[in-house]
């Protein structure tokens, strides 16, 4: 199988096969496919010096790294406002200190990302900004101290809030990991839009694809690539249009045969040609 999106190495997000290291090595075997955006979650499990033994025997590249904080409820939209990102005061301490541990491992790895969400960055409260800021640059800081640049996932906020952040911040180590699905699931905008107002600062995107949910207040649903509502050959062109140079990793969180949907993904990418390219 071919790995490549016209220009763009394919990776898959290991988290989505729910399997330790060297299952996720086997199925990026079975796919044809050599780049990983790899969880660190499990590090900060009570094995996690094995999981990152195991991670150092792979022969792979990792495209990315990701940390989720223990707190996150994704249950319902309300539970991911209250508990996600760097927000919960209770949770600051020990979340600040997960990026920072997290950032060690990530240039140790020799890898340039480490993504997150931030939680819910609209906010009508100045208190409540402005102290996001702050956090936002206590963790880049740590970021460029360590070489790599410390990415934002887009989705719990219109793409015009997320490009305000950024301009008012100016930090060279913040850049945006882009999910497309996550405009839809979360209901905060056209993800074709948001690419193009978003573009300088993408450095790294999620292949994931939902339907827009009829209930208000409610999730979206998530679908496999290419039977959503993301408009895939526009999606791709509209990143191609804004020089996007990084990888594409294929991310599935829902479904119960995540490998078929995966290698799914995979070969509608491979055939994706784009304007003046060649699958």
């Amino acid at each position: 199988m071919n790995t490549k999106c016209d220009a763009w190495p394919v990776a898959v997000c290991s988290w989505s096969l729910r399997a330790d290291p060297d299952e996720v090595a086997q199925a990026m075997r079975q796919l044809g496919i050599d780049h990983v955006n790899l969880s660190l979650r499990p590090v900060f499990a009570e094995d996690g010096d094995a999981y990152l033994d195991a991670i150092r025997r792979q022969k792979w590249t990792i495209s990315a790294t990701t940390i989720g904080f223990p707190q996150e409820d994704y249950s319902s939209l309300e539970s991911i406002r209250a508990t996600g990102g760097i927000l919960p005061d209770e949770c600051w301490p020990r979340n600040q200190q997960m990026v920072v541990r997290s950032a060690a491992i990530t240039a140790e790895l020799g890898v340039r990302f480490l993504t997150m969400h931030a939680g819910f960055i609209e906010s009508d409260d100045p208190a409540q900004a402005r102290l996001l800021r702050d956090r936002l640059v206590c963790l880049a800081d740590v970021a460029a101290q360590r070489g790599i640049t410390l990415l934002m996932e887009t989705g719990q906020e219109t793409a015009n809030c997320l490009r305000e952040l950024l301009e008012r911040l100016n930090h060279p180590a913040l850049g945006i990991n882009f999910d497309p699905a996550n405009m839809i699931l979360y209901g905060k905008g056209d993800p074709i839009a948001a690419v193009r107002t978003l573009g300088p600062w993408i450095k790294h995107v999620h292949i994931k694809d939902a339907v827009r949910t009829k209930q208000p207040g409610t999730w979206g649903t998530e679908v496999p690539w290419c039977e959503g509502e993301v408009e895939t050959e526009a999606f791709l062109k509209a990143l191609k249009e804004v020089g996007f140079a990084g990888v594409l990793a294929i991310e599935r969180e829902a479904g119960d045969n995540r490998l078929g949907d995966i290698r799914l993904a995979a070969e509608r990418l491979a055939g994706y040609a784009g304007p003046g390219g060649a699958a």
